[in-house]
């Protein structure tokens, strides 16, 4: 258990005796035929306030940034081939290792969990590694990449690259994840067979970062043939044509916040809540965005939890 989750409990348990203190306190002398009872209602209203922003507070920053779910997943998707009904994809976006819960110890449990679900095809969605800051520290891709070598399925294990990959070094980061058996895919395609029926995997570069060659990566496959994109960034998703049925991202952690009635005041896209997170189904053919499991800029998440997808398309 860290200090601070001790010191936040402790805070925890300081306003709960104080509100009970409260509660039974009298409201105070007798004044003009009656008790000031206002005062003490204010009182504890103010306390139990306080009670409310310190819960969830430790909520979004102690518990929920380190839990772990499996999201499972299923998208009809108009002629898909029948052959390919059933594929399940995992996907694992954001992971930015070295940020608030991201050790090697976090990364040996991704890999055990994802593993545990028996996927066909384990997809990669980039954003690796994390920033010196104040609450995250930079862990070489290298480290990363050891771990999550240890992912298998029996269709490979394929990846891209994010925009944090990039700001830091993205020929470095594609090296140690080559170097570890995973495949990288920077305007690229992969053939990807299955039950005697092909499936091509175009990876696409990363939006913010990197000059865009969507229309030309894709072409390189045919027009007729069954094609799953990937991006680190879902703002492409307009851009990508309609012989791509399906797109995977990521990058905008669903928000990380998600307010009730408010949803996601704040997300890392000029389509707002729009492509923040999971099935959006629009001009024909479908886009599916993770919400990841790390954390960027602020080291918190409010009903938005780490999630490892496992996609089942039919």
């Amino acid at each position: 258990m860290s200090i601070r989750f001790v010191i936040a409990i402790a805070v925890v348990l300081g306003l709960i005796l104080f509100l009970i203190r409260e509660v039974r306190r009298s409201p105070g002398p007798m004044r003009w035929g009656k008790r000031p009872v206002w005062r003490k209602r204010i009182r504890v209203a103010l306390v139990v306030l306080s009670l409310i922003v310190v819960c969830i507070a430790i909520w979004g920053i102690l518990i929920e940034p380190n839990r772990l779910i499996v999201h499972q997943e299923t998208i009809q998707i108009d002629n898909w081939p029948k052959e390919l009904n059933g594929l399940r994809i995992a996907l694992i976006a954001d992971v930015h290792t070295g940020g608030p819960f991201i050790n090697d110890q976090k990364l040996q449990q991704i890999v055990a969990l994802t593993n545990q679900q028996n996927p066909d095809l384990i997809i990669l969605l980039g954003d690796y590694m994390s920033p010196n800051s104040w609450h995250s520290h930079r862990v070489e891709p290298e480290v990363t990449a050891a771990a999550l070598k240890n992912l298998r399925a029996p269709l490979g294990v394929y990846s891209i690259l994010g925009n944090h990959d990039w700001w830091y070094s993205g020929e470095k980061v594609r090296r140690a994840l080559e170097q570890n058996g995973i495949h990288v895919m920077e305007d690229e395609v992969a053939e990807v067979k299955w039950r005697d029926k092909s499936l091509w995997l175009v990876g696409l570069a990363d939006l913010w970062t990197r000059p865009q060659h969507i229309g030309e990566t894709i072409a390189k496959v045919s027009s007729d043939s069954t094609i799953i994109a990937l991006t680190h960034n879902p703002d492409i998703f307009p851009r990508i044509p309609r012989n791509v049925p399906l797109l995977l991202a990521a990058h905008t952690h669903g928000g990380q916040v998600n307010l009730p009635l408010i949803g996601t005041p704040v997300v890392p896209s000029d389509f707002g809540q729009k492509y923040s997170a999971g099935h959006v189904f629009e001009n024909g053919h479908h886009l599916f965005v993770t919400t990841g499991i790390g954390t960027s800029i602020f080291p918190i998440r409010f009903r938005v939890t780490p999630e490892i997808v496992i996609l089942t398309i039919n």
